[in-house]
């Protein structure tokens, strides 16, 4: 599982817009995304990009992206 993020470098101004992708270089089937902020379980997005729109307060933390493809699990 590759991610990335724009702008690159992993730190957002408060008000801007933040884009994280998440790729797989292989699966065997459909691949399912979602997407939590600091272990939470409740996903905050189910599919390949996650757009924050204006980045606030309430929004820092560490993202993680998951990933299955129906046999396994990536995150």
């Amino acid at each position: 599982v590759s991610l990335s993020a724009q702008p690159p470098g992993g730190q957002v101004a408060l008000g801007d817009r933040l884009v994280l992708s998440c790729a797989v270089a292989a699966g065997t089937g459909p691949l399912s995304f979602s997407w939590h902020r600091g272990g939470s379980r409740a996903p905050l997005g189910t599919g390949p990009r996650l757009e924050l729109r204006h980045v606030g307060d309430n929004d820092s933390g560490h993202y993680q992206c998951r990933v299955s493809d129906g046999d396994s699990v990536a995150e």
